[in-house]
């Protein structure tokens, strides 16, 4: 009998360890924090977002330093994007935001590029200089069709002959 009740406990105890590891790593993927939400509180607005996602990665030269906490429509139709970055992050109050791909086809993720001003950033504040996703199916349209800023409706189509000279 004792033998039983020592394997029925080791079994047990795998069960546990089992349960554990998948509790772990369900709070893990799920990106719950145990430190809270401190740490520098940091908005910019966009005319594009594409396809980015709250916790989607806030990086500078490559190197993670927070992530989107929100995405919101702001009253001039834009849209306001919040970001929580690592506490001890001082950011030159110049520093431009501009939302990139990784890879042809990856997720979006926004890049912090770090001005050359001696003020920083404070908890609250709002990157004024954005530069919004690159939308892929805009660019093969205009590719496909030719479409360009200057481009109106009275204007012909560009031909592959030459120009000729008088």
């Amino acid at each position: 009998m004792e033998r039983s009740s020592m394997r029925d406990f080791l079994v047990g105890l795998f069960m546990l360890a089992g349960i554990g590891g998948i509790v772990y790593l369900s709070v893990s993927i799920g990106g719950f924090s145990w430190h809270g939400s401190e740490g520098l509180h940091v908005s910019a607005a966009f005319d594009e977002t594409g396809s980015l996602t709250v916790r989607a990665p806030v990086v500078i030269g490559g190197v993670r330093v927070g992530e989107v906490s929100a995405i919101s429509l702001g009253n001039d139709f834009r849209a306001t994007v919040e970001m929580n970055l690592d506490p001890g992050l001082k950011l030159p109050t110049d520093t431009s935001a501009q939302i990139v791909t990784a890879g042809v086809l990856g997720d979006r993720y926004i890049e912090l590029q770090p001005g050359a001003e001696e003020k920083v950033l404070k908890s609250g504040d709002r990157i004024s200089m954005t530069q919004s996703a690159v939308i892929l199916e805009r660019l093969i349209g205009q590719l496909v069709y030719g479409v360009t800023k200057g481009d109106s409706k009275d204007n012909k189509p560009a031909t592959s002959e030459p120009a000729k000279m008088p």
